[in-house]
């Protein structure tokens, strides 16, 4: 690889490029799914490619192949650099990147048992064994199973020195049940929503879930919904478990720190932010027990990572510090721009930056975006509530473009009364606005109850980019939150 890398970055800067770099991706990935005792699907696939981004008079150039040769590292390079000179044409405000990133290293995940060797036989057992305990429930119509593994190594390299190797493991499961009776339909999921959940790792993840111990659990409560009443609209204490509580934090706190959003480079199709750059270390985001951090280095996050597609260090940084926010997510362009206007904000990027691919210019994505766990037990917090609702795995979501206003739905919900967890209930949904939300927090559960959970299916970018992020989060109370449907 150093021979292409060497080749590619050569030629960039021979055709006039201040600043260039490679990533070289080679992936394989397996998808396997069973549906109601039948293989739905065994697939497997790889691709190849590289992409070379260039800086050239001031502007960004970017070209990608999936023929690895000499003479198309040569090709892709000099089109690159033309490309630039072209936006270059069109650009008003140059480029800077701030200071340089040179790195020397290889980074690999932590791997207990390799998913690529486990046996297909082994992965579509467990996933019928689980099929058929889920079916075994009276009233199951449609049982879904599902297991994902990817290995992706990447290369990159770039004009200030940068030569990094990293090999990047993923290991999902899922399962999802659904029940008719009578014109209604309830679905249950486990361990997360939309039957799939995601981690760094190998095939211990899947065997840590316990697929097959949990499908009889989740069968019965996609039934015992069918007759559960209605979510009543109220306004009322709202406590949130971990997984529905982790989308809380990708939709809207995720989302508006990407800085890019802030300077509307995304605002046509994933939007803008209403985080603009004046509410930077002294806007009030939720209460005193709200601490935010994204951090690229938690163990096991679908979020986690040596290094950004810039070549820049995985890192943990505060996003919001006891309910203030202090700090977005930055690439090394942003970084720069943001400490141009305020000083104290960081100059070097705190390494966002990925692509979906070798095809694909890198944007500014998430990493494992946390709300860091508090002091509280789940009994507890549920023994201290005399009148609210416990909300579980999320169902349904929406929010504006600027991240202000939302609707979620939960697949289930109990109602708390008298410190006590009561009737369940269906069809449960809660609203608000962000920053009030969060200023309801008056609790968050233990690093006990506090966990990662993968979110592989983060959309972003034109075109269309899906990004892998994770958030860690405890169950948490939020007071005074309007639950049920709107009036």
């Amino acid at each position: 690889m150093r021979e292409l890398t060497d080749r590619a970055l050569d030629t960039a800067t021979g055709h006039g490029a201040a600043y260039a770099d490679i990533r070289i991706v080679d992936r394989r990935a397996q998808q396997l799914a069973v549906k109601n005792g039948n293989v739905q699907q065994v697939g497997e696939d790889t691709n190849c490619g590289f992409g070379i981004r260039v800086l050239a008079d001031g502007a960004w150039g970017f070209a990608s192949s999936g023929h690895l040769a000499r003479e198309e590292v040569d090709r892709v390079a000099a089109l690159a650099v033309t490309i630039a000179k072209a936006s270059a044409s069109a650009n008003t405000d140059p480029v800077e990147i701030g200071p340089p990133e040179v790195h020397i290293d290889r980074y690999e995940t932590p791997v207990k048992l390799d998913p690529f060797a486990i046996p297909l036989e082994d992965k579509i057992e467990t996933l019928l064994a689980a099929d058929k305990r889920a079916r075994a429930v009276n009233g199951v119509a449609i049982c879904t199973g599902r297991m994902r593994c990817r290995r992706e190594k990447k290369t990159f390299a770039s004009t200030e020195g940068s030569f990094v190797e990293q090999s990047i493991v993923e290991t999902g499961l899922g399962l999802s049940v659904v029940a008719v009776a009578e014109g209604e339909m309830q679905r249950r999921s486990y361990p997360n929503s939309i039957d799939m959940h995601q981690e760094t790792g190998g095939y211990e993840i899947v065997q840590s879930w316990d697929l097959p111990g949990h499908a009889t659990q989740i069968a019965e409560e996609a039934v015992a919904l069918l007759a559960a009443p209605p979510c009543p609209s109220t306004v009322t204490t709202l406590i949130l478990d971990g997984s529905q509580l982790a989308l809380q934090v990708h939709e809207s706190c995720g989302h508006p720190i990407e800085l890019d959003r802030v300077y509307g480079t995304e605002a046509a199709f994933a939007g803008t932010s209403f985080l603009t750059p004046d509410k930077l270390g002294g806007f009030r985001y939720g209460s005193e027990v709200v601490n935010i951090t994204a951090d690229a280095t938690t163990p096991g996050a679908l979020g986690s990572f040596g290094y950004d597609d810039e070549g820049v260090p995985a890192q943990a940084v505060d996003i919001v510090r006891d309910g203030i926010f202090v700090g977005y997510l930055t690439s090394r362009e942003t970084a720069s721009r943001l400490h141009r206007t305020i000083p104290k904000a960081p100059e070097r990027s705190n390494g966002c930056m990925r692509a979906s691919g070798w095809n694909r210019v890198p944007l500014i994505r998430m990493t494992n975006v946390s709300l860091q766990p508090g002091s509280w037990t789940l009994d507890d917090l549920i023994a201290d509530t005399d009148d609210g609702i416990y909300m579980i795995t999320n169902k349904s979501w929406s929010i504006d473009d600027k991240r202000l206003n939302f609707q979620f739905g939960t697949e289930l919900a109990y109602e708390i009364k008298g410190g006590r967890l009561g009737r369940m209930l269906r069809n449960p949904t809660y609203t608000g606005m962000t920053p009030e939300f969060w200023g309801r927090c008056d609790a968050v559960c233990n690093a006990d109850h506090w966990r990662v959970w993968g979110t592989p299916n983060c959309g972003k970018g034109q075109p269309m980019q899906v990004a892998r992020v994770a958030h860690g989060t405890a169950p948490a109370r939020f007071r005074d939150v309007r639950v049920g449907l709107m009036s």
